[in-house]
């Protein structure tokens, strides 16, 4: 993937990657230490069983107290994407510090009576800076450091991350993500740095470097400890299914989806995150044969994958960590009995609900007790687990209200440092499309008209995992600092002469010089963004939102307006009438809250300022038809590569429009071609199937981020923002009845109907990715009625 820049420091070319015929025995830069090992051995000598099941579980904030960290020494909590101190959304460092503080002390009260102590760990998803704390530097999202091509900018970024996660008291990040996203339909799509494993290499090393610094590093203040995530090839599901099957060969498996993981451990990554996703491969065998429920493949429960690969092939010593009750998707396994999953090599459970965990606890414990899981499993658990700690230092830095990034006044987090960098990473991030010779930079003095559904959006810019899950709630209270495209234009034109129109219901295009249209994705993360394998991956044929944007831009074409357009998405997607419309387009992923980082390019500079070019390089192939979801370049460093049946290979009508590695810059010559081809879009598309969802998945629920939604039959998941949507019905418990067959639409009652069933009272609704309902609801176990929130006669 070549790269330019337009300051004087280039970054160095990629390095070439080499085939891997077998799993590599690797050598991580933070080596065993023998007084480590002899400290941790005397350590796990005097542990009891039921403080080692402790060490292993993870709860989170809101499932957890002080009293509970005493009595069963809990070794480490998390605070999930939405899960704030007491509630507070807007809660302050100095809250999180206090939070933090508190449960660091109750781990040190609960072994005051024994001759050692295991101090406390915290862990955070920070994937884009420290992104669930108000007022933290948010920073592009992975896929558009991709497209920057620079090693060093993603270290300096994660040098950044590092300090504002530490001067909050906290000591663990669940980062990078070095998935190698193979599929566009895939809602976590952003979440990789590029379709290309080279990328994906060099950046899983920078990153970690700049997380954790080396062995020395580590022990400090200003460090935290790095997660790899998520092990393995949950980029390459079919269909791009979040929590999908992976069908690839093990080939495939170690030459495109373990690059970052590799590099990464390499670096000295001390902690794993398990994939929700499975393998469907022969050697993902069952590691206890005989049960009443066969394994189904998830990660979660590969021994093979965990234990024979990560652990002894490779050669990883750290910690290996489940993701958010992921354990429970594994047969055998429930939300309360991880028992499989241990056996698979899992060292530290994610399991968020109370109950849940203590049930986990429990149960972990008889089960070493009945010889279902091996003592020696624990031990190999805990060994980890306080070999990490030790790595990190934890037995010397003083509390957390007491480190030196924490006290008052510091000014670590959001400082003015972190947001130049941010707005230096989205600058080196933007690839420019497409181009008329003389349009570019435009003038400070233009008369601007800003449209577009993007136009004034903090939330399209930021994407998911931006203080919410979800990141569609944000408002500029949440980012007091942002700035959308329409303020930043206000800033370099003045008030005067910009002009903001969203949906061009009021301006009249012959007043202004330029039209700059800002198209861009609904916020998403996981689950909700992922589409259906029917899908369509035109932006507008995604959403009624979406396809007005396309009326935008050919109204102004039809006034002869110069258009300068600027999406925002977290995915390449077929728009291939946007850009023949458009007169320059700019793709700027999901840049942060600062769009000054656009301005500064598409606009010629102060005088005295210096100038910056377009510098960012696509990551991914760009589709030419609206079903070249899974379309990616033949890797060059395997030259016998066979095209997965999962993917689509790039030829005939699945060429790339744009090859991964194209962008202009403002010194190129624009290539001289007329209108790109477009892709009539089908007459008709596959029928979905109907199924029954919980009432907290209407059209209401996911304005206000309620992530709780009975994904399976007869079970729920729990919400990341418990109660946020409102419904008097959501409790938050298993629905007694499965979805039902294909129904006929009558609404006649079913058997098995409960009296007070919450499908009977209006609590499921029709679920389905098509904008509209269909014309008739189905029904369930229960005589269908409207739901309370549904607005409408069709649920």
């Amino acid at each position: 993937m070549t790269t330019v820049t337009d300051g004087a420091r280039k970054p160095a070319p990629l390095p070439a990657l080499r085939p891997l015929s077998e799993w590599p025995r690797l050598t991580s830069a933070i080596p065993r230490d023998a007084e480590v090992e002899r400290r941790v051995a005397e350590i796990l000598g005097q542990l009891t069983l039921q403080e080692k099941v402790g060490q292993m579980i993870q709860p989170e904030l809101a499932e957890l107290t002080c009293e509970d960290v005493r009595e069963y020494r809990i070794g480490s909590a998390l605070n999930g994407a939405g899960i704030w101190p007491g509630g507070k959304r807007h809660a302050s460092v100095a809250d999180w510090v206090e939070t933090i503080d508190r449960f660091w002390t109750a781990a040190e009260e609960a072994w005051r009576d024994r001759p050692f102590r295991i101090p406390f760990m915290w862990a955070t998803d920070a994937v884009h800076g420290h992104n669930n704390v108000h007022g933290a530097t948010i920073f592009p999202h992975n896929i558009g450091l991709g497209a920057a091509g620079d090693p060093d900018l993603v270290r300096r970024i994660g040098e950044a991350t590092a300090r504002e996660v530490a001067a909050t008291g906290m000591d663990w990040i669940f980062a990078p993500t070095v998935t190698t996203p193979r599929d566009r339909r895939w809602g976590r799509y952003y979440e990789g740095y590029s379709e290309d494993p080279a990328v994906v290499h060099a950046y899983g090393r920078a990153m970690v470097e700049g997380l954790q610094g080396d062995v020395t590093a580590l022990r400090t203040d200003g460090k935290v400890l790095a997660t790899l995530k998520h092990w393995i090839a949950d980029g390459g599901t079919e269909n791009g299914s979040d929590r999908g099957i992976a069908r690839c060969s093990e080939d495939v498996l170690r030459n495109i989806h373990a690059q970052g993981f590799l590099a990464g451990i390499e670096a000295g990554a001390q902690c794993v995150m398990v994939s929700f996703s499975s393998w469907d491969n022969p050697a993902n065998y069952d590691h206890t044969p005989g049960r009443a429920q066969p394994y189904n493949h998830k990660v979660h429960g590969s021994r093979y994958l965990i234990t024979d690969v990560l652990k002894n092939a490779l050669g990883f010593d750290g910690v290996v960590i489940s993701d958010w009750d992921a354990h429970a998707e594994v047969a055998g396994c429930s939300p309360g009995d991880a028992g499989y999953a241990i056996n698979a090599g899992l060292d530290v459970l994610m399991v968020a609900g109370r109950e849940d965990w203590q049930s986990v606890y429990r149960t972990t414990i008889r089960q070493v007790r009945d010889g279902v899981v091996p003592m020696a499993r624990i031990d190999d658990a805990v060994t980890r687990i306080l070999r990490v700690k030790m790595r990190a230092g934890l037995w010397d830095k003083p509390r957390p209200r007491d480190r030196a990034l924490t006290a008052p006044g510091t000014g670590i987090v959001g400082c003015a440092e972190h947001r130049a960098l941010a707005r230096e990473a989205a600058r080196a991030s933007l690839v420019l499309l497409k181009n008329t010779p003389g349009l570019l930079p435009l003038s400070r003095t233009a008369r601007v008209l800003v449209t577009g559904s993007a136009a004034d959006d903090l939330s399209k810019q930021c994407g998911g995992w931006t203080l919410s899950w979800q990141g569609d709630d944000v408002d500029r209270a949440d980012l007091p600092d942002g700035t959308t495209l329409a303020d930043a234009v206000r800033l370099v034109v003045g008030a005067e002469r910009c002009v903001v129109d969203p949906a061009l219901e009021h301006a009249d295009p012959a007043d202004f010089d330029v039209a700059l249209v800002a198209l861009g994705e609904d916020a998403y993360a996981e689950m909700r963004g992922t589409l259906k394998p029917w899908r369509s991956i035109g932006y507008a044929d995604l959403k009624l939102s979406y396809a007005r944007d396309l009326k935008v831009l050919r109204r102004l074409d039809a006034a002869n307006l110069p258009v300068v357009s600027v999406l925002f998405t977290g995915r390449p997607l077929y728009c291939t009438e946007e850009i023949n419309l458009s007169d320059a387009f700019v793709v700027a992923w999901l840049p942060g809250p600062y769009a000054q980082s656009l301005t500064d390019v598409l606009f010629a500079a102060e005088p005295g300022a210096p100038a910056h070019d377009f510098r960012g390089r696509l990551p991914s192939s760009w589709p030419r038809t609206r079903d070249s979801a899974a379309v990616n370049r033949i890797p060059p460093h395997l030259p016998d590569y066979r095209v997965p049946a999962e993917e689509t290979a790039p030829e005939g009508r699945h060429t790339p429009l744009f090859e991964v590695g194209y962008g202009l810059s403002l010194r190129d010559e624009a290539p001289p071609t007329g209108p790109l081809p477009l892709d009539e879009p089908p007459s008709r598309l596959p029928r979905p199937r109907w199924t029954a969802r919980c009432v907290c998945w209407t059209r209401r629920a996911r304005r206000t981020g309620c992530g709780w939604a009975a994904t399976t039959p007869g079970r729920a998941r729990t919400s990341r923002s418990p109660g946020r949507c409102g419904a008097s019905s959501c409790t938050r418990t298993r629905c007694p009845h499965p979805p039902a067959p294909a129904a006929p639409r009558t609404g006649a009652p079913r058997a098995g109907a409960a009296p007070g069933c919450a499908c009977a009272s209006g609590a499921i609704r029709p679920s389905s990715t098509r904008s509209r309902p269909p014309a008739s609801p189905p029904t369930c176990a229960a005589t269908w009625r409207p739901g309370p929130m549904c607005g409408s006669s069709r649920g």
